[in-house]
């Protein structure tokens, strides 16, 4: 079994793949069933906030209308020297809302995401397009075999080494 890596070096990992990953799976239900898409985002102070720019039109959106329970899964690339099942990745669970033009973080999280993504400046001036904040309360963290970890947002610096339960 792998040695547990320290609180520090995860908080670094997960920062790591949160910068080099620019897009997620966003799943979201549909009749009842998991549906995934792709995305771009950008994460707030830490993993417990993640922003979306969505149109009201796709598929993802009227899912979340109805239900506004979310999972955002983050990988690194896959590459034919890697081995897919070592692949770093994450995934956040909880729920969506719309974050509203008004809100006091609105301008700072447009500003954010359009460093980010600056070809999705035209999309700001479209009306069905609208920023949604995830409020993400559970966390799984995989940095390789043995290495894997989980968070809430009570504590979301706080990484806790996911260990298998033995048989007696």
């Amino acid at each position: 079994m792998s040695e547990s890596m320290t609180n520090d070096a995860v908080c670094e990992a997960w920062m790591t793949l949160a910068q080099e990953v620019r897009t997620g799976v966003l799943l979201t239900m549909r009749n009842g069933k998991p549906f995934g898409s792709h995305v771009p985002y950008v994460l707030g102070e830490n993993w417990t906030r993640a922003y979306l720019h969505l149109s009201r039109l796709a598929l993802h959106t009227q899912h979340l209308l109805q239900d506004s329970h979310v999972s955002l899964f983050l990988s690194e690339l896959d590459h034919p020297e890697k081995n897919p099942l070592a692949l770093r990745r994450m995934n956040l669970q909880g729920t969506a809302a719309i974050l509203q033009a008004e809100a006091p973080a609105y301008t700072a999280i447009k500003e954010r995401y359009l460093a980010r993504f600056p070809k999705s400046a035209m999309m700001f001036g479209f009306s069905d397009f609208a920023l949604w904040e995830l409020h993400l309360q559970d966390a799984h963290l995989v940095l390789g075999f043995g290495q894997a970890y989980q968070a809430t947002a009570v504590s979301p610096e706080l990484w806790t080494h996911q260990q298998p339960e033995r048989k007696k």
